[in-house]
């Protein structure tokens, strides 16, 4: 990207819209309630012909440093220093505040370019407090309304008249198409399902990894660990995270998409619409992901919530790997472990093999082996098996264990073809498809798992029919 854009001013401005609307995507939580953005948020924003990164900020509250509103503003000055350019927004409809006065000398202090933007300019009940905005002693000011897309053109002249050339990066086309780096999205049907010419795993592939749990499990100070800064805002009030944060890493020379997310509490306790649009936004994260790290506090481990979480991750075909956090607080860890592991295999039955790993977020310990489980149940994810070794496997499990019979019926299994990955599924060429018994088919999923190495990922088998050649065409006598 030509350079780095932070949107900053105080709380309920409109940062946000103004950033979606940069992104080109709906993915700051905008709402009307004052403090919504906590955590910083950098996404690749477009201008009209400029390209840049844009940076999404808390709004500047003054507060001492321990408390949630000091550490939202550390994030959100850090945010300031990585910048080369800052949109300093008021409410134009508001007019100035002392606060706007306060974080102006704060921004002008840091010697870093300012376009001076006053926001919710759509009508003339906000020229005077445009006209006021000139006390901040910023330059002048630009008129827009971030949600109506008013005043863009305006916007980005002013943009590279205080940059200059830097506006205009030579690479930008180049930078514009990287999103398309990112593998397949999961679910994506496979070509050729009969070759057995299979493409090894390619461990140099970038990575999505979004990281859930219920609320204070410990995601963000996880997330900190793992990248090596204070990236993520934490503290010990529940609650946090409200936007899914999206974060860039490299692990072993690979790229990562980390995605920290809202606490996900039980429905009926969300009640207000601020949390369901933080449990949405987690959804959607979820969605997009590869692999999920499930983040369980060892301490209450397997709550209800805690099930119902891994459920609805196996149930979307992501991967899942189970990380106890807070495991510095164990103190009979051996005996815990043991209890920790036959607990999962007995209540998520769904997928057998789930790999556990235990972490502390707090210390750093157990993050290389952490990862080392994540990438190996991306390879069992991706991984897909040629129909001549499934038949063979096939035939000799019917020579075993034949299907049942339903009602004096008995049910013809033909092949079985993998025709997906990630994750993988099965088609069961059968007679009678509709007749097939679920315990059947558990007992195929649960012997590709064995015969396979295919533990810890959900695997789904479709019992299909063969069309026939003769349906429709009249009998002749």
């Amino acid at each position: 990207m030509a350079f780095k854009l932070a949107i900053v001013g105080r709380p309920n401005v409109g940062k946000s819209t103004l950033f979606n609307r940069l992104a080109g995507r709906k993915l700051a939580l905008v709402d009307d309630t004052p403090g919504v953005t906590r955590d910083r948020r950098v996404h690749a924003g477009r201008l009209q012909d400029l390209r840049f990164d844009v940076i999404d900020t808390a709004g500047l509250e003054e507060a001492d440093a321990d408390t949630l509103e000091g550490r939202m503003r550390a994030q959100s000055e850090q945010a300031i220093d990585d910048a080369d350019i800052i949109v300093f927004m008021i409410d134009a409809r508001a007019g100035i505040m002392p606060d706007d006065k306060g974080f102006a000398d704060v921004v002008r202090r840091k010697g870093k370019p300012v376009v001076l933007v006053a926001n919710k300019s759509e009508s003339r009940a906000a020229d005077a407090g445009t006209w006021e905005s000139y006390e901040l002693g910023l330059g002048e000011p630009i008129s827009i309304s971030a949600e109506h897309g008013q005043g863009m053109p305006d916007l980005r002249d002013a943009i590279v008249e205080a940059l200059g050339e830097r506006a205009f990066g030579p690479d930008e086309h180049v930078e514009l198409a990287a999103p398309a780096v990112f593998p397949a999205m999961p679910g994506d049907d496979i070509d050729d399902p009969d070759a057995e010419d299979i493409p090894e795993y390619d461990a140099t592939k970038p990575l999505r990894i979004a990281v859930v749990g219920r609320p204070n499990a410990g995601k963000s100070t996880l997330i900190n660990s793992l990248i090596g800064q204070e990236r993520l805002l934490t503290g010990p009030e529940a609650g946090i995270t409200r936007d899914s944060i999206s974060v860039d890493w490299e692990w072993h020379n690979r790229r990562i998409k980390l995605f920290d997310t809202a606490g996900l509490r039980r429905k009926s306790r969300i009640q207000e619409k601020l949390e369901k649009l933080s449990v949405a936004d987690a959804l959607r994260a979820i969605r997009f992901a590869e692999v999920v790290i499930i983040v369980l506090d060892s301490t209450i481990p397997f709550e209800k919530q805690d099930l119902q979480i891994a459920d609805l991750i196996i149930r979307e075909g992501r991967a899942p790997v189970l990380a106890f956090n807070k495991w510095d607080l164990i103190e009979d860890s051996q005996a815990v472990l043991a209890d920790l592991r036959e607990r999962a295999e007995r209540l998520l039955p769904q997928v057998r093999g789930l790999k556990t790993v235990t972490v502390s977020g707090e210390t750093g310990k157990g993050l290389d082996r952490l990862m080392e489980a994540v990438e190996a149940t991306h390879r069992v994810w991706n991984t897909r098996i040629s129909t001549g070794r499934l038949n063979r496997w096939l035939e000799g499990v019917l020579a075993h264990h034949p299907p049942p019979a339903v009602s004096g019926r008995r049910l013809k299994i033909r092949y079985m073809t993998q025709v997906k990955t990630r994750p993988p599924g099965f088609v069961l060429n059968c007679s009678v498809p509709e007749a097939m018994p679920q315990s059947y088919l558990r007992y195929l999923t649960n012997g590709i798992r064995e015969a396979f190495d295919m533990q810890g990922v959900p695997i789904r088998m479709m019992p299909r029919a063969s069309d026939n050649p003769y349906a429709g065409k009249a009998r002749k006598r």
